[in-house]
């Protein structure tokens, strides 16, 4: 099955939407120990910082079409662009 657009879900939403809880196998999630929840520490999100930046009107264009969260989808790639480039900066540096 090939996928035209990546926001397209081949999830059948209605069949999950209908099941109740006793119906979803949760038999792989492991209970939560009391030592878990000991140790949890709320973790606020970070706060965005807005900048101006210069993109082509192509690489625009092109997140504009994919919809009107295009501003969020093009932070995810920045920001999946910047650890992939932190993970290489580390292995260079292990192999210096």
């Amino acid at each position: 099955m090939e996928i035209d657009n990546i926001n397209t879900s081949i999830t059948d939403w209605d069949r999950i939407d209908a099941m109740t809880d006793e119906e979803i196998d949760t038999s792989d999630i492991p209970p939560l120990s009391e030592d878990f929840f000991t140790k949890a520490q709320l973790r606020m999100p970070k706060s965005s910082v807005k900048i101006t930046v210069e993109i082509d009107p192509e690489t625009f264009a092109w997140f504009q079409a994919q919809g009107d969260n295009y501003e969020q989808q093009m932070a995810v790639a920045l920001k999946i662009y910047a650890e992939a480039h932190k993970a290489y900066s580390k292995s260079e540096e292990k192999s210096a």
